[in-house]
């Protein structure tokens, strides 16, 4: 049986997970445990620690309540980062994938996990190699945790388009804004969460499933959200690893103002005809980002999902008010107004250049230091 640990709704943190680079051609290097060494040495407090393959290190922050508050904890973090890969001569960076590495020269970080889902998965575990920004939201009960999942589901484009850093791949453009989620789609227990409608639903589908040997814990489900039960919380697992150090916060302010508004409209429309566009919407915002076409599987319409995203911005601001994230949600809004996108500055830097070793180099001063020319 899982036990839901009920935490303070509307609470937040993220991880998020960062590139790796040598300073010469910029190539992923297996830097993690020089670097997590070095940092360790220090006093420091922070959650920094290695990620499946030994080019990745993730970072995540504490519980907190307001953006402003995360977004100082992500600034001392970086810079104790910085600091130290630099002592190391390695570059940082974010991203959803490296433009040019390939996944066969990948090393599994040495940890009895990691190795476990190498041995499953195979070539799978290294071609994990990408990089996401997870959100977590606090719930006050496991029925609020499976309500938000649910009603987050509409939403996940949105995310997908605002945090899209991945146009290239193993050295090629995609034409997706956000290549990273085809890595995340081969695994065979990726997706959505089940259409269960309590807490009580979910814990029997767990039970079926680890009486069948599929699961042995929540960790293998690689589900866009899922209940995230040791923490009290609803888990945003969709997002690249977005360029800069803001951009996290605005996304975690986003899902923040949407729970507040699910759990105040105590919302529970639950149902698997919800999910009949789900697929085929996340497939428009990987591919086209703000000119995506998005279904309304209850209307049949379809709009942008650049309208889409403007639309539900507008109707927030009485949460952005009352959470205190009236500039958040404006910055939200002229990012989607200018169809801001990482995977658009990505992509400019290498018509720039002609270089994906000096897009990756430019994309880590941009992380590293707030230079992103």
């Amino acid at each position: 049986m899982l036990e839901f640990n009920n935490s303070t709704p509307l609470t937040l943190g993220v991880e998020l997970e960062l590139m790796i680079v040598n300073r010469r051609d910029y190539n992923l290097t297996r830097g993690s445990d020089d670097l997590l060494l070095l940092i360790d040495r220090q006093p420091h407090g922070y959650d920094i620690k290695p990620e499946i393959t030994q080019g990745m290190i993730e970072i995540g922050t504490a519980i907190h309540t307001h953006c402003s508050e995360m977004l100082q904890e992500l600034q001392a973090i970086r810079q104790l980062l910085t600091r130290n890969a630099e002592k190391l001569n390695l570059g940082l960076a974010g991203g959803g994938a490296h433009p040019f590495q390939h996944w066969s020269e990948q090393q599994i970080y040495p940890k009895a996990r990691y190795q476990l889902v190498s041995e499953l998965y195979g070539y799978l575990a290294k071609q994990f190699t990408v990089y996401g920004q997870h959100i977590h939201i606090g719930c006050p009960d496991g029925d609020s945790a499976i309500r938000l999942g649910h009603y987050l589901a509409r939403y996940i484009p949105h995310f997908i388009a605002l945090s899209a850093a991945s146009p290239f791949y193993q050295g090629m453009d995609t034409r997706f804004q956000t290549s990273r989620l085809t890595s995340v789609n081969a695994f065979p227990l990726s997706g959505c969460m089940p259409c269960v409608e309590s807490w009580d639903q979910f814990n029997e589908y767990f039970q079926d499933m680890a009486k069948l040997g599929i699961v042995a814990s929540m960790k293998d489900f690689y589900w866009d959200i899922r209940p995230k039960p040791e923490y009290g919380t609803v888990e945003i697992r969709i997002c690249d690893t977005p360029l800069d150090i803001v951009t996290p916060t605005l996304l975690a302010a986003y899902a923040q103002m949407l729970a507040r508004h699910c759990m105040e409209q105590e919302w529970r429309d639950i149902s698997p005809a919800h999910y009949l566009t789900y697929s085929y919407n996340r497939f428009q915002a990987c591919r086209f980002g703000f000119d995506g076409v998005l279904v309304n599987s209850s209307s049949g319409q379809q709009t942008s999902v650049q309208e889409d995203l403007l639309s539900t911005l507008n109707q927030l601001q009485a949460h952005a008010v009352a959470l205190g994230c009236e500039a958040e949600l404006a910055a939200l809004r002229a990012r989607v107004l200018k169809r801001q996108s990482d995977s658009q500055w990505l992509r400019d830097v290498y018509q720039d250049s002609g270089s994906l070793s000096e897009v990756v180099r430019r994309q880590s001063n941009y992380w590293m230091h707030d230079q992103p020319d």
